[in-house]
This record gives C-alpha cells, sequence and structure tokens, in this order.
C-alpha cells in the first residue's frame, strides 16, 4: 500500500493483522482485495490515515505457508523477511527508509518477536520503534489460564493450538487426540477465517474437545510452546518500544507482559507503556492505536524516545 506522492526513502511502516487465522485465504495478501465481509482486514481502512502521512506500509503474510497461528517465533523471522524485501523491491524505492513495527493481539505476537529477534536475526534493519499491543506473550501461561471451564473466546485458543501443530506436527500432535466433537471444530476451523473460528469454538472448553489431556503435561509440547512465547526468549528489542494493553483483559495473561516490560528495562529497552481502560481485548485495540501510530510518527520524525520504566 503506497501513496503515489511517497517521497523516496520515505518511513515504512510493517504492519501486522490484528487478528489471525488458520485458512490461507484469510491472509492479509488475499484479504486485501476480498469483498467478502468475513474475510475483509476491519482495519484495513485505518490505514489510509497513515498513508496519507506518506508512509509505505507492508504487511506480511507473517502466519506461513502453513498458515501456522501460534508459531509466533515464526512469524517474527516472517515479518523481518517482508520488510527487507520490501525494501529491496526498487520501484517503491525504500532502500534506506527508516522501519517502524506496529501489530497487535495475534499480529501483536509477530510484533514482539520481530523486535526481539532484530539483534540476531536482522541487525541491518534501521527499526526507529516497535509499537505492540495485547500479545499473548506466553502461550502456555495463556493456556493454563483459560484452564477448562467454557470461554468465549476458546476458539481463538483452539486455532493457536492446531496452528502449532502445523509447525510442530510431531512434537504436538493435538490432532490426534481430540475427541469427535473436538473433530468436527477443528473441521470447521481448519481453513476458517477469524468470524468462523470465533463463532466454532463459542462457548466451548478443552475437556469438551480432548479425548485426553496427555499433551498438557507433555515435556516435547510445552517445550514448543514456550520457543514461541516471548517472555521466555532471552534477547531484548534493539529499538525504542511501545506497549499498549487493558490491564484487566480476560483472554491474555497480563502477568506475563509485565515481567517481559520488566525485563526490557533492566536491559536498557526504552519502554513506553500504555494501560487503556477497557477489559474487552478487541477494544483495548481500538483504544489504544492512535497513541501507537503517534508514538510511531515521533520516531520517524527523530524525536528522543522516553520511557515508562
Amino acid at each position: 500500500m503506497v501513496p503515489r506522492n511517497k517521497a523516496p526513502n520515505g518511513p515504512l511502516l510493517s504492519y501486522q493483522h490484528i487478528i489471525n487465522a488458520l485458512g490461507l485465504e484469510c491472509a492479509p495478501s488475499q484479504a486485501l482485495w476480498t469483498n467478502d465481509p468475513n474475510l475483509a482486514i476491519r482495519e484495513a481502512p485505518a490505514l489510509n490515515a497513515v498513508l496519507q502521512r506518506g508512509w509505505t506500509v507492508a504487511i506480511a503474510d507473517h502466519l506461513g505457508p502453513r498458515s501456522a497461528y501460534g508459531a509466533a517465533k515464526l512469524g517474527g523471522q516472517i515479518v523481518l523477511d517482508s520488510i527487507r524485501a520490501t525494501q529491496r523491491f526498487d520501484p517503491i524505492q525504500v532502500q534506506q527508509s527508516p522501519v517502524a513495527l506496529a501489530g497487535y493481539s495475534g499480529g501483536g505476537m509477530a510484533t514482539a518477536w520481530a523486535a526481539a529477534l532484530q539483534n540476531d536475526y536482522a541487525p541491518e534493519l534501521n527499526i526507529v520503534g516497535s509499537a505492540n499491543g495485547g500479545a499473548p506473550m506466553n502461550l502456555e501461561r495463556m493456556a493454563r489460564d483459560l484452564g477448562f471451564a467454557p470461554h468465549p473466546m476458546f476458539g481463538l485458543a483452539f486455532a493457536a493450538a492446531l496452528g502449532i501443530e502445523r509447525e510442530y506436527p510431531t512434537r504436538i500432535p493435538i490432532s490426534s487426540q481430540l475427541n469427535p466433537v473436538g473433530k468436527e471444530i477443528e473441521r470447521k476451523m481448519q481453513n476458517g477465517c477469524t468470524n468462523d473460528i470465533i463463532a466454532a469454538g463459542a462457548g466451548k472448553s478443552a475437556m469438551e474437545v480432548a479425548g485426553t489431556l496427555d499433551l498438557i503435561n507433555s515435556p516435547e509440547a510445552i517445550a514448543a510452546v514456550n520457543e514461541n512465547s516471548v517472555e521466555l526468549y532471552p534477547g531484548v528489542p534493539k529499538a525504542p518500544y511501545f506497549e499498549w494493553h487493558s490491564p484487566s483483559d480476560v483472554l491474555i495473561p497480563v502477568s506475563a507482559i509485565d515481567n517481559t516490560i520488566d525485563r526490557y528495562c533492566r536491559a536498557g529497552v526504552l519502554v513506553t507503556e500504555v494501560q487503556v481502560p477497557s477489559n474487552d481485548h478487541l477494544t483495548a485495540a481500538v483504544l489504544g492505536l492512535p497513541q501507537a501510530l503517534e508514538w510511531i510518527d515521533q520516531r520517524f520524525a527523530g524525536v528522543p524516545a522516553t520511557s515508562t520504566c
């Protein structure tokens, strides 16, 4: 997405889609052009505001070729690779552009991982800041916090488990341990987009879909999940870091966000944390996004970042 009047090497925003899904047709490269309201990226119209500022916007298919929702470390690598690819595409003239990252929830996982991985994976990129919101920083803790009681957003957690299985089929063989109810929900989700996933799993629980709960205590499965949890990754962002979330979010473990931010602060990262007054996960995205974009605008303008550490 590039405005016609964009100056050469103007700012480049790598934006990660707020909600993820399991179907390839839900990938941004497809969903940006759809006329199907069930597949549309709801926040895409809001990106017009940043295009009008002269920014180039790159949106990666960060779930990868297998739509591995939940395999967030892979998503971070894909985001960084997509920035490299964008800057090497001569017609849009962003070879020397400063870069910022932004994403929320599932997209926030990819953003958080891209920021944490940059030092080792893509140190040559001129990333001036990363804005991440509502990201599950610890997937095992999120699963355990959701517990075994019915939950209105169980579908997203179940989809994450199925997505991680796609990346680690031998380490997390969840499909083989589902009961008939679980297999039917999996069938509805396997190529579904966000609305379908939430609807298929609404009000369900792990107890209702699992034939056995052995994987919950499997060392191999736990290790694979932890490898995709930013809280447990020792690396820290190279650039200033903006983070927003609701302190009463009922979907994600807020303590894991707090622990991650505390570690970044101790490492000297310039962190700006914003807590938004809503216990609804998706409403928090809308409330915090304007502040995140304004923070990014200041990084592009060269204004020194401050810290709330």
